[in-house]
């Protein structure tokens, strides 16, 4: 019996597959149709400026705040004159009361210097405190700095450092708890700078950053409702000034920069001048169209348009408020952006996308 696997095999053959076998070749290019040229007045629209389109895109973010320069400026000098000026005229019209007083009764006078001593002693506690709040926003800026240039070292001792530095920062925050223990597990483990640096981000500043997402979103919630059902303007302008306020002085917390009214207003002065440079004030009809499209925009009051640009506008200054007073760069961990609030504080609209990528 023949084995059937010696049979010879059949030889290979060529199959021509036609798309149209009624036709010949020929046939079939005579009939293609002619290159055709358009209208020359058609203009395509580039993707990048449709406003159409802007909630399939992830929208245009504002860069990364920094504080100001401290720079030579005569408008101080002028200032700390002024200062001492005044102080010498106070001075000088609290000694003449005390004479005064001495003259009509002796405990006139000793009940004027015990008010006198009780109130400077409270100004230089103020002056105190204020001091030391404007140390720790400064420490927080030295200690980012720090990690900027730890993070371009070829040896892990100076994120060693860094890491040391930021465990002290932030050893009264229960929420660093965790983090901190788990950081001391790596204290004899042989770590590159740079990854020590990531996970020093990752342990100490993730739960913080979650808490920072949720002071900004709750403050945007607020201003959107406020100013929407406020029957005026200056209710409104108000309104956003104290919850900004009141925004940058939490968030300047959480991070360990407890600052006081001055370590505030410098903040608060940092912010506006970023905000400012970047162009983020300038916010109008056309930021709610591009976020909520042209038909949606149409059917909404103006009020709601309104509370929903004043709700991103303090979104806008909670994440710049969070680059400055954040006492790391964000590097292993993502910085959020004004896209991550649009889908809370317009709910039930399409939230903005990714672009797609092909392949």
């Amino acid at each position: 019996m023949s084995d059937p696997s010696n049979k010879p095999g059949r030889k290979p053959t060529v199959f021509t597959i036609e798309n149209d076998p009624s036709g010949t070749p020929e046939k079939r290019s005579a009939t293609r149709r002619s290159p055709a040229s358009f209208d020359e007045n058609i203009v395509m629209t580039p993707d990048a400026e449709d406003p159409f389109a802007a909630t399939t895109r992830t929208l245009p973010d504002t860069p990364e705040a920094a504080p100001r320069k401290r720079r030579f400026s005569f408008a101080k000098i002028a200032f700390g004159a002024l200062s001492i000026l005044v102080s010498l005229a106070v001075g000088l019209w609290i000694d003449s009361l005390i004479r005064d007083l001495f003259t009509r009764a002796d405990w006139l006078g000793y009940l004027a210097i015990a008010a006198t001593a009780i109130g400077l002693l409270a100004f230089l506690i103020i002056i105190a405190r204020e001091l030391s709040g404007l140390m720790r926003l400064n420490a927080v800026q030295a200690l980012k700095q720090e990690a900027i240039e730890a993070s371009l070292s070829p040896t892990a001792k100076p994120a060693r450092q860094v890491m040391a530095h930021l465990v002290h920062l932030l050893a009264a925050k229960p929420q660093t708890a965790r983090g901190r223990l788990r950081l001391k597990e790596t204290e004899t483990e042989i770590i590159d700078g740079s990854h020590l640096l990531d996970l020093t981000e990752r342990e100490l500043l993730s739960p913080l950053d979650r808490e920072a997402r949720g002071l900004i979103l709750n403050a945007s919630k607020r201003v959107s409702i406020v100013t929407a059902v406020s029957p005026r303007a200056l209710v409104d302008l108000g309104y956003v000034i104290y919850e900004s306020a009141r925004l940058i002085r939490a968030m300047a917390d959480l991070y360990g920069g407890r600052p006081g009214s001055l370590g505030l207003l410098r903040l608060m002065r940092d912010v506006i001048a970023h905000l400012a440079v970047t162009g983020s004030i300038a916010v109008g009809d056309s930021l709610i169209q591009q976020v909520l499209g042209h038909g949606l925009a149409s059917k909404l009051s103006a009020r709601l348009g309104e509370g929903v640009i004043n709700g991103l506008m303090t979104a806008r200054i909670g994440i710049a408020a969070m680059d400055l007073c954040r006492p790391m760069p964000f590097r292993a961990l993502k910085r959020p952006g004004i896209g991550d609030f649009i889908g809370d504080l317009t709910p039930g609209t399409m939230k903005a996308r990714p672009p797609e990528t092909g392949g």
